[in-house]
């Protein structure tokens, strides 16, 4: 059994399929991925039914940061079987159609023109009738930035915006973080003036998979909890179909929040102009956000 109880939190590992002591409980967990860690509900509940041990217990103010500090030590920390409706979280915006891509198609930090970008993203499929069938595609920032490298047509690698920029393995390894947000920005533009909108979806497939990325179908009652600007492992998402986009499916609504900005300790109070910086870029329209996902990062 892993001890990952108080401030210690972030700096034990847990194995492959096992319990969690945190927060003065035990819980099943596993690792799916060296990335991400699966907590599947509290030892002895297996037959009870949902509960918000989300507010309840894993995010009380005595043991909120230290839950931080091991998403910012994971990378992605999936919380199952949990129900909540908590008044912080909001629809997550953005669609997507048969003729373009939505910007959360493409691999993204949130809040990424601004200085200063949330710690990390929580996204929720909450409890509802309808079963959530679009995954949410989930990697390390620099496996993303290989990747996306790894399986560019040579065609494109040798556009003009691309061309004579060194993009070997040994180089990405050695870039610092406003370096690969450089080059995933100069990719991302040349895929999407290259490709059609069911060529970039293909080629962001293959990203998926030679990233490694964690794609699970989303369970109903299920948070992800994606470390986005930290002092730890530093993920992106993206809004994953995994085959062709035709449209028309019904599909279950996620929603989300930035937790550590948003769910506030006693006395803290919100930076409302951070935020409203932050849903600025959530916008629909592509072109408009050609800074955010799309520009030179």
């Amino acid at each position: 059994m892993s001890d990952l109880t108080g401030h210690s939190a972030a700096s034990h590992a847990v194995t492959s399929s096992s319990e969690l002591e945190f927060a003065n409980a035990l819980w099943r967990v596993r690792r799916p991925k060296p990335f991400v860690l699966v907590i599947e509900g509290e030892v002895g509940s297996e037959d009870a039914g949902p509960s918000d041990y989300l507010h309840d217990k894993l995010l009380l103010p005595e043991w909120r940061e230290a839950f931080y500090r091991l998403v910012d030590a994971t990378g992605l920390v999936v919380c199952l079987n949990s129900h909540t409706q908590h008044p912080t979280y909001r629809d997550v915006r953005g669609r997507s159609s048969k003729g373009r891509l939505s910007q959360g198609e493409y691999y993204h930090h949130d809040g990424c023109t601004g200085p200063v970008k949330p710690r990390f993203v929580e996204i929720r499929c909450p409890i509802q009738p309808q079963t959530r069938g679009v995954a949410t595609a989930v990697a390390p920032h620099r496996d993303v930035v290989k990747a996306m490298v790894q399986v560019l047509p040579a065609e494109l690698a040798a556009s003009p915006a691309l061309a004579g920029i060194d993009m070997s393995h040994a180089t990405i390894s050695q870039m610092n973080y406003e370096a690969l947000e450089h080059l995933q920005g100069l990719i991302t533009r040349t895929v999407r003036k290259k490709l059609n909108a069911e060529g970039a979806r293909s080629y962001f497939r293959q990203v998926d998979a030679a990233a490694n990325a964690y794609f699970e179908p989303w369970a109903l009652g299920e948070s992800r909890f994606i470390a986005n600007a930290n002092s730890g492992v530093t993920m992106q998402h993206r809004r994953a179909y995994q085959t062709p986009h035709t449209g028309g499916v019904a599909n279950g609504h996620l929603v989300k929040r930035w937790t550590n900005e948003e769910l506030l300790l006693p006395g803290q109070v919100v930076d409302q102009a951070l935020i409203a910086a932050l849903c600025s870029e959530e916008g629909d329209d592509v072109e408009s956000a050609e800074g955010c996902y799309l520009g030179v990062h």
